[in-house]
């Protein structure tokens, strides 16, 4: 049971199937924000318009003509489909969460403002959303020392009693969280695709079930690996977190694009992994504003990890130095 409000929002700005060319597409986060903005201004909310679209839609006048009558009209009349599907979902545990929720995470309001997603798909412990800790993040195809350095890595933090935030995906962000989670931790999943499937596995359900882990998504629980999405999930991974890591990146996709656009907004500080692998980016992190963190495990102080904000784009930090989640 979902209220009239998000019922909208889900109808707006949500596909409830694969993406057909004949049908119009859901808003786009931004085209979202901006209507979105317009009806706060005019004193509506969103679940106004499933019973009075023609009243509203005679005040709305789209500029840039993207946002036409058209396109809401049947978006809005989509309500079958959406039914199906949250009868699909829901017997996989996901929920939904629009952005006036309790629980929806707070530091994503906070940085992102009007552009913050206006729906959460996810499964599992909500309360985590709000627990911040140390993104780990980092290429797919790793080595082996790298693996060594992430399984112990998040296990120091998990010890240390602090929540891993990460990505989900095979590699660095998988090895943290379950390393993570194998400790007695906690951790936070942001996919890129496919909630659905992961809500059902075998590898996830034990921690989901012992309120140990959540998994959410800003893209709908069946959706395909894309490109575009997990690079568009990668703010979200930082945003939600007080500081994150780097284990290693390349000189292109996703990991260093994503920590690029991170130290260009401020969300967060960055640390990362020293390196002799000359086919890394992690230098290239560096030199834009992040910290070096010791490659040497028996180096690692986790109360060294998060620096405060206002000392996050000063240059040599190093491992020892700043305070671990500032207050």
């Amino acid at each position: 049971m979902i209220d009239k409000n998000t019922q909208a929002i889900l109808l707006l700005s949500c596909y409830f199937s694969k993406a057909k060319k004949d049908e119009p597409s859901p808003l786009t986060p931004s085209e979202y924000a901006r209507y979105s903005r317009w009806l706060f201004e005019n004193k509506y909310m969103p679940g106004y318009l499933l019973d009075n679209f023609e009243e509203t839609n005679n005040k709305w006048n789209d500029t840039k003509r993207k946002i036409t009558s058209d396109r809401l009209k049947y978006l809005l009349g989509r309500g079958l489909a959406m039914s199906l599907a949250l009868e699909k979902w829901s017997s996989a545990g996901i929920w939904i969460m629009a952005r006036n929720d309790p629980d929806y995470p707070k530091q994503l309001k906070y940085h992102l403002k009007d552009k913050a997603p206006a729906i959460l798909f996810g499964v599992g412990n909500k309360k985590l959303l709000n627990s911040g800790g140390l993104a780990i993040v980092g290429s797919r195809n790793i080595d082996d020392s790298d693996k060594i350095f992430t399984k112990k890595i998040a296990k120091i933090i998990a010890l240390y009693g602090k929540n891993i935030v990460s990505g989900g995906a095979r590699g660095v962000d998988e090895i943290a969280m379950l390393s993570a989670l194998e400790s007695e931790g906690t951790a936070v999943g942001i996919l890129a695709n496919s909630l659905l499937d992961q809500a059902l596995s075998a590898k996830w359900r034990k921690y989901i079930k012992n309120n140990e882990l959540v998994l959410t998504s800003t893209f709908y629980p069946e959706a395909g690996f894309n490109v575009g999405n997990a690079m568009a999930r990668n703010k979200y991974i930082y945003c939600m977190s007080n500081s994150a890591l780097v284990v290693h990146s390349g000189t292109k996709g996703g990991t260093l694009t994503g920590a690029l656009e991170n130290l260009k907004n401020g969300w967060t500080s960055v640390w990362v992994k020293k390196t002799d692998d000359t086919n890394a980016g992690n230098a290239l992190i560096e030199e834009k504003g992040g910290h070096w963190c010791t490659n040497n495990i028996d180096e690692v102080d986790p109360a060294s990890f998060f620096v405060l904000k206002e000392n996050s784009t000063k240059k040599n930090k190093t491992m020892g130095q700043g305070s671990l989640f500032p207050s």
